[in-house]
């Protein structure tokens, strides 16, 4: 029964956190939006920078053990930078990579990673705009 209570608090974590990224994200998004407008995608760099600070902060407050990793990893890391930007945890990476030595890893994920994220929306708009032809 504990494994039960303990499984359910880890989703309740995850949810709750995602709940608020996704509103803050929505809410920073449209405040962007009506500051800088649409020219540019203002509003998912500027959560994508926010994002990638946070889990790097994260990340280290939980190294130095400052933060609880099974709590503040699933409430923050999981939770609300998942729903936040998913741009944070690939900042981590590609930084691991990069202080590891492996460059040439990091420059692998850098390149897929963004390559392939511009191509998957570029077919995802492709097979809209097809599909309601």
């Amino acid at each position: 029964m504990t494994n039960a209570i303990s499984n359910f608090t880890i989703y309740a974590f995850v949810a709750l956190g995602g709940a608020c990224g996704a509103s803050l994200r929505f809410y920073i998004s449209q405040l962007v939006l009506n500051w800088l407008g649409k020219g540019f995608p203002f509003a998912t760099l500027m959560v994508n920078i926010i994002g990638s600070f946070t889990m790097g902060l994260l990340y280290q407050l939980i190294e130095h053990e400052i933060l609880n990793v099974s709590v503040h990893r699933t409430l923050i890391g999981i939770g609300f930078l998942g729903a936040f930007t998913t741009f944070s945890t690939f900042s981590l990476d590609s930084l691991l990579l990069l202080q590891q030595g492996d460059v040439l890893k990091a420059a692998i994920n850098i390149l897929l990673n963004v390559s392939l994220c511009i191509a998957a929306a570029a077919l995802g708009m492709f097979m809209v705009t097809t599909l309601t032809k």
